[in-house]
């Protein structure tokens, strides 16, 4: 008859160096998605976004995910975004043109890119 493993054997680690929260907040990042509603606004205005782009809208929203944002407005060059950080969901676009006297509710925190 063995010994029955302790607690401590059946702790999962950690990658070395990261603390929890830097692990939850990677795994809960996943892949930033787009609404139909964002999909449609970037199609319309002819906005394209680079793979840099998308590396800096990510890292926005994991910076306002780690601050506890939940709906976050990202500025990034002629471009607004309103992200659902619960969700990894860019959920409108708005360019340039179309920010002048725009008004955006029910967002709790912004990231200038």
């Amino acid at each position: 008859m063995q010994p029955a493993p302790s607690k401590q054997d059946k702790a999962v680690k950690s990658p070395a160096g990261s603390s929890f929260n830097q692990v939850l907040t990677q795994k809960l990042a996943g892949e930033l998605k787009f609404s139909q509603h964002a999909r449609e606004r970037l199609q319309s205005r002819n906005i394209e976004l680079s793979g840099v782009d998308m590396n800096n809208i990510q890292n926005a929203v994991n910076k306002a995910r780690e601050k506890g944002a939940r709906d976050s407005l990202i500025l990034m060059q002629d471009l607004a975004l309103v992200v659902s950080i619960k969700n990894n969901t860019v959920i409108t676009a708005v360019d340039g043109q179309h920010l002048k006297e725009n008004i955006f509710t029910n967002i709790d925190s912004a990231v200038i890119v």
